[in-house]
């Protein structure tokens, strides 16, 4: 029309659509607030009309976790049930072969290779982790300032993205460039290949008395040393949380009887830590067997068999060699050991853990 602002009319008429679809989203938030409401009210009802107290104790246990359970199931429980029932069939030629995958895994070489490889990692991470983050949290712990940007240092490496971390320690790591061999070569040590090196760290430290095949590699310690250095930070946490926990009145009775420092920690802090202690192993071990990103983000384009654990070999079965069935295979005998690791320390470690 003559004398109509185009450009205007539209600004308007979007303006007007705007305010609808804000009046018409808050009538929506309303009505499902008020439909939530209702629905909480059916359940309190329907639950006090239950007269024995326990079954009515069971029966709001179950309603109120059964969001987080439908949750579980669908996205824990089904697609395990999916991996154990694939696991049983050739995917490639699809027919049905039982314990055939499982049989495989049990005559690889290369699986047996990744285990190892699985075992060194958790045996060098855990038990490092746990002692110097229980240092560190000590020395936090009875700190007299700085405490609180201590704490925010200490955790920043566990905030931090892991790739993001393993972009910068593969660069200071390079074989000739890297920080590290620039600073070992000015100080007149051998540079090293790190995340290359295939051999033995003991038959580098022992100058070639072992054997170059017995022990973790060297490009495997720097995963460790990278793991340990990323995951303290949650560790130390915790373990400031426990020691926080611990009444100073106990310690103080006990340098009161004659107690010194060592025998403070020993029989008094560690035995009330046990709980901390016992939660960071579970969760350390379970963390160790099912590690991925340090591994694929260090060594992604230098992959050898001395660093590759369970995890990038199931990851290389599944989606570069495209067997299905044996990763599933894999993938579920890695569970049932996690699931036997975890027994095994609630059974016989657990006995030991002081909860009062």
């Amino acid at each position: 029309m003559d004398g109509v602002d185009l450009r205007s009319v539209s600004a308007w008429t979007t303006g007007y659509a705007l305010l609808a679809a804000v009046l018409v989203g808050l009538v929506a938030h309303k009505a499902l607030l008020r439909l939530a409401d209702r629905l909480l009210e059916a359940i309190d009802s329907a639950i006090e009309r239950i007269r024995a107290p326990r079954t009515r104790s069971a029966v709001a246990a179950f309603l109120l976790l059964s969001p987080a359970l439908a949750i579980l199931g669908l996205f824990g429980v089904v697609p395990l049930v999916y991996a154990v029932r694939i696991s049983l069939f050739d995917t490639r030629r699809d027919i049905f072969v039982g314990a055939g995958n499982y049989a495989r895994a049990w005559g690889d070489p290369e699986f047996w290779r990744s285990l190892s490889v699985t075992l060194y990692y958790a045996l060098g991470t855990i038990p490092l982790t746990l002692a110097i983050s229980f240092c560190v949290a000590w020395l936090l712990h009875r700190a007299a300032r700085g405490r609180g940007f201590l704490r925010t240092a200490y955790f920043l490496p566990y905030v931090t993205s892991a790739v993001a971390a393993a972009t910068v320690w593969r660069v200071l790591l390079r074989p000739r460039s890297g920080f590290v061999n620039v600073m070992l070569d000015a100080i007149g040590l051998p540079m090293q290949d790190w995340l290359l090196e295939q051999r033995g760290v003991l038959h580098i430290l022992t100058q070639g008395w072992i054997p170059p095949g017995v022990g973790p590699s060297l490009a495997l310690c720097c995963i460790m040393a990278f793991d340990i250095w990323h995951a303290s930070g949650f560790t130390i946490v915790i373990f400031l949380a426990g020691l926080t926990a611990i009444p100073r009145e106990l310690m103080e009775a006990a340098v009161l009887d004659g107690a010194g420092p060592l025998q403070v920690l020993r029989r008094v802090v560690l035995p009330l830590l046990s709980p901390t202690i016992f939660f960071l192993a579970v969760v350390s071990g379970i963390r160790a067997f099912q590690s991925f990103n340090s591994f694929y983000a260090l060594t992604n384009t230098s992959r050898g068999a001395d660093t590759q654990n369970l995890v990038i070999y199931i990851f290389a079965q599944l989606y570069e060699s495209q067997r299905y069935g044996y990763g599933a295979a894999v993938a579920t005998l890695l569970c049932a050991a996690i699931v036997a690791l975890t027994i095994i320390q609630w059974r016989y470690v657990g006995r030991r853990v002081h909860y009062e």
